[in-house]
């Protein structure tokens, strides 16, 4: 049984609407700008700019990405010990330096350890920033975060957009702007948050507290997998469809930039409305369930594409996303009421970062089955892709059940800590 998670009001009283979470919304925002000016172009920049070969990037990047992972559950525990905010203003550090020196590689090798030094720095401040958000969002954590969540995508959006002029541009000078100004964004993001948000002590911990205490935690383990797995439906929309509609339809080039408008779109608009509504373990679960069927739907319509004339085919594939947008919103609010809401409040860091793990191998993973699996197999490749993301669904409401079964509410707060997350007032936890 997991100690230390209450399922009733928390004794936080931070209004939705405060100084931090205004700051930390804005120093988010900040970094995703800049994320979407450098994600836009990085691979014409390594392999126009700098000649690396395309499978020498993508290797290096997978490399990366691994050895990414393992920062996860390290860089929590950092962030439960000596305080999220610490731990993620390092991060962004670290990333704005390594950022930077993608300015100089030349070769494979630099590249490769730029990338890895990179990846380790993001995965940590995910962790940490996960910790953050927990304690920032005050009495509702998932909420804040998915309105958090619309603010991030705006910020890709528009760094995008700005990407596209360099790209058209397509000069070493304007690829290295690009890059800078992302470096810069993760410099700018960690000032907003120095100045704005709280300085948060770390919260007293059980003696049973262990650092590799989530892994022993069955229905979060099982709920991390489910949300891995879930996450596939991302790249649905992202690398499969495209590739879909180039290959398998007759539809005008324009409906793929198309696609991606309408996906970001409906998720700005329906993410903060929709997550307010999706805060407790249950309803979480259900949110899970609702996106399994729309994503059961979506799939299939997807298919359609190719089977439609080629004036129908456009708008077919807008409608496809819309559905499948709308699924998405619905995942991400139950994956943000279950992470939050199953995660003992002493170890959120810890726990986040685990969570990030589960997502990014999800991700990794996901080209792989997305290509083989359903290309591979046409129409009936989108129908059994609906059908896993629907069975995934049914599985939330279980899971979230089973977490709230395996937790007990914490003891009544101490006095001394009943003001914990005012940053000046809390006490030191006993070292471990």
């Amino acid at each position: 049984m997991i100690i230390g998670k209450s399922f009733g009001p928390r004794t936080s009283t931070v209004p939705e609407s405060s100084r931090p979470q205004r700051a930390l919304i804005l120093a988010s925002f900040v970094s995703r700008v800049g994320n979407g000016l450098f994600n836009t172009a990085a691979v014409l920049y390594f392999t126009l700019v700098v000649h690396l070969p395309a499978a020498q990037v993508g290797a290096g990047l997978t490399v990366a990405g691994l050895v990414g992972l393992l920062a996860g559950i390290p860089a929590g525990n950092l962030a439960d010990r000596y305080g999220p905010r610490t731990v993620w203003l390092t991060a962004l550090a670290l990333q704005a330096v390594t950022m930077a020196a993608f300015v100089f590689i030349q070769d494979w090798a630099t590249f490769t350890l730029i990338a890895t030094l990179d990846r380790l720095a993001a995965t940590a401040g995910g962790a940490a920033g996960g910790a953050l958000i927990a304690r920032t969002g005050g009495e509702r954590p998932a909420a804040f975060r998915a309105r958090l969540r619309t603010f991030v995508n705006l910020g890709v959006v528009l760094g995008t957009l700005g990407a596209a002029f360099a790209v058209s541009v397509d000069t070493r000078a304007a690829y290295t702007a690009l890059i800078l100004a992302n470096a810069a964004s993760f410099a700018g993001a960690g000032l907003v948050a120095l100045v704005g948000v709280p300085n948060y002590r770390p919260l007293p911990r059980p003696e049973e507290h262990h650092r590799w205490a989530v892994l022993a935690d069955r229905p979060y383990v099982s709920f991390v997998a489910l949300y891995g797995a879930m996450g596939l439906q991302y790249q649905a929309v992202s690398l499969l469809l495209p590739i879909w509609l180039s290959a398998h339809t007759d539809a005008p080039r324009w409906t793929v930039a198309a696609v991606y408008a309408a996906n970001s779109g409906v998720c700005v608009l329906l993410q903060s409305r929709i997550g307010s509504r999706v805060e407790t373990p249950r309803q979480g679960g259900r949110a899970f369930r609702l996106a399994g069927l729309l994503f059961l739907v979506s799939c299939p319509l997807m298919a359609l594409t190719a089977d439609v004339p080629v004036w129908v085919a456009p708008a077919l594939a807008l409608l496809a996303v819309a559905v499948h947008s709308l699924g998405e919103v619905w995942e991400s609010s139950g994956g943000f009421a279950l992470g939050f809401g199953l995660a003992p409040d002493h170890a959120q860091g810890q726990y986040q970062g685990f969570l990030g793990i589960g997502f990014a191998a999800g991700q990794a993973l996901a080209p792989l089955v997305l290509t083989t699996a359903v290309l591979g197999l046409g129409h009936a490749g989108w129908l059994l892709l609906g059908v896993f993301f629907a069975a995934l669904g049914a599985a939330g409401p279980p899971v979230a059940a089973w977490g709230e079964r395996t937790r007990r509410p914490a003891p009544a707060p101490d006095p001394a800590h009943a003001r914990r997350d005012r940053p000046e007032e809390a006490p030191l936890p006993d070292s471990a």
